[in-house]
């Protein structure tokens, strides 16, 4: 029997204004979007910059990798999960707003940055910021939106990434070509600023004041779109100091104490902590590069207590993700596809620049245009045919993911063994729209497979296993790569082509998984209520 009762603490006018699939819902999105734009702004402009602060600071192409990837990537990941539970249980669009503002403020503060150590500082606090938004806004839209038309609306939201990349690339370019033709002295410009720093400066600002305009948004009733409505909880916040236990060392003794651990479920914490450090130590001693490796294997054992906690504290969210067979190979088979898009989002505009000898604000407009314009047809077209196809195949999401990263492999090795230009941006072109086109298909598979109250978390998981494998893995091992071409003997360009090669290697990986996903989706769809029911939620 579906629970009708009004969440307590929500005003009539709120419930009115959350209108399932209405014109309200649709504002919301919009706003929404703006806020991946941003998101995305000040996450992708490092990539135009690249070069400059390569030079500037002396920095190697692992180093880049690093600062793109791993020093976002990982604390995106590890707060993503406090962050996410504080979004199951608290005023989601409060939660953005305020994350809004923290990461705007910190890529403004990047600006400021003298040396590679507190670039990588302030990118960490853009990660933690930026942790916020995702799991909160899809919870949200999930909300807003029927399920017949969520993949829709979130591949919609979604399109915010490739938008706020192409602005990034571009203004990224303008700013830094133009300021430094102004300045060709640093000592002479405003605040001592060059190029590169002014350019954080400027795009990180305005966000600011975009954090009081999502404030203004109304909250509506979690779980109204399917009529699964969830109360909310008494204490929100106390809720996400204990996800932050499960989570941030040495906290983690905390909580799984709070969880009811057992001895045994210390032993086994101990015994996963033992296995990363010396894997991390293995790897330092392999290849160097300690941060990279210290910062995954933060990231790696915050995984594993996190699902260690929810284990004993939540069985019922526990068992919903990880005893759905669909859900495993989703976790571990889309991760791989990120791998492939977060090396190329970061190595595309410093390869066309080695490649063809050109500035930052010389291949701006088009490679911007091309991310933005490609990665939003992409990924806002799967979303709509993938729920169009939904109704004869429960498994079209992911036929409609693997078919375009199928595609996208010739694409991209076009681009990198072009030699002519125009062919090079018509190139970068498609191979975003064919890359972006899995986002929107897996975050609704991800909101299908759950019940409304544990949405934002198992979306925290995957955006975190998403974060992990290919934001914090693909640009620091393209670098590395590159690096090691170049030690050989390869030119900068060369060096960088040969990496980009070798990555595309991910996908076929990820087919594989997602095979066996296919194969048990319309299983777990089905049986969804019945497995809630049986776990005792009150469906």
């Amino acid at each position: 029997m579906t629970d009708t009762t009004e969440a307590p603490g929500k005003s009539s006018a709120a419930e009115n204004s959350s209108e399932v699939g209405g014109r309200y819902a649709n504002y919301v999105l919009f706003v929404l979007v703006i806020v991946y734009v941003f998101n995305f702004i000040d996450r992708q402009i490092l990539t135009i910059l690249a070069e400059d602060i390569k030079a500037d600071l002396g920095i190697s192409d692992a180093q880049l990798g690093f600062l793109y990837g791993t020093a976002f990537a990982v604390f995106y990941a590890v707060f993503g999960i406090p962050l996410g539970r504080l979004a199951d249980v608290w005023s989601r669009t409060r939660l953005i707003s305020i994350g809004l503002g923290f990461w705007s403020l910190m890529t403004a503060m990047s600006g400021f940055a003298k040396n590679f150590a507190s670039l990588a500082a302030f990118r960490i606090g853009v990660g933690v910021g930026e942790a916020s938004a995702s799991p909160a806004a899809n919870s949200l839209l999930s909300d807003y939106f029927p399920p017949e038309r969520r993949a829709t609306a979130l591949a919609i939201y979604a399109s915010g990434i490739y938008i706020g990349s192409g602005i990034g690339i571009f203004l990224g370019g303008l700013i830094v070509d133009n300021w430094n033709a102004a300045f060709p002295d640093p000592s002479l410009a405003p605040l001592g600023l060059k190029g590169w720093q002014a350019a954080f400066v400027i795009v990180g600002l305005p966000g600011l004041l975009m954090a009081l305009w999502v404030k203004t948004l109304k909250e509506p009733i979690r779980g109204a779109s399917e009529g699964i409505r969830t109360p909310d909880h008494p204490k929100p916040f106390l809720q996400a100091w204990y996800e932050f236990t499960c989570v941030v060392p040495p906290f983690t003794v905390l909580g799984l104490q709070r969880a009811g651990a057992k001895e045994e479920d210390y032993m086994l914490n101990i015994t996963a902590a033992m296995a990363v450090t010396i894997a991390a130590y293995t790897l330092v001693q392999l290849v160097g590069d300690p941060i990279q490796w210290i910062a995954l294997g933060l990231g790696v054992y915050a995984t594993i207590t996190w699902i260690q906690c929810l284990r004993l504290k939540d069985p019922a969210a526990y068992a919903m993700i990880f005893q759905s067979k669909a859900m495993l190979f989703v976790l571990i088979g889309f991760p791989f596809f990120p791998f492939v898009t977060y090396s190329y989002a970061a190595f595309m505009p410093p390869y066309v620049m080695r490649a063809f000898d050109l500035t930052a604000g010389e291949i701006s407009l088009y490679l911007g245009l091309g991310a933005a314009i490609g990665g939003w047809l992409g990924v806002t077209s799967a979303g709509y045919v993938s729920d169009i196809l939904k109704e004869r195949f429960a498994a079209s999401r992911i036929y409609v993911a693997v078919l375009s990263s199928a595609l996208a492999i010739p694409v991209g090795l076009g681009f990198l063994l072009s030699t002519n230009l125009v062919s090079v941006y018509i190139l970068a072109f498609f191979a975003n729209v064919l890359k972006s086109m899995w986002i929107g298909a897996s975050y609704a598979t991800v909101m299908d497979l759950v019940m409304p109250r544990m949405r934002a978390s198992a979306m925290a998981l995957f955006l975190l296993l998403l974060t992990l494998v290919g934001l914090a893995l693909g640009p620091y091992t393209t670098g590395r790569l590159s690096d090691f071409f170049v030690e050989s003997g390869a030119s900068q360009a060369d060096g960088l082509r040969n990496a980009l090669m070798i990555v595309l290697i991910s996908y076929p990986i990820g087919f594989a998984f997602l095979y066996f996903a296919a194969k048990h989706i319309k299983k777990d769809m089905e049986t969804r209520i019945d497995r809630a029911q049986a776990l005792g939620e009150p469906v």
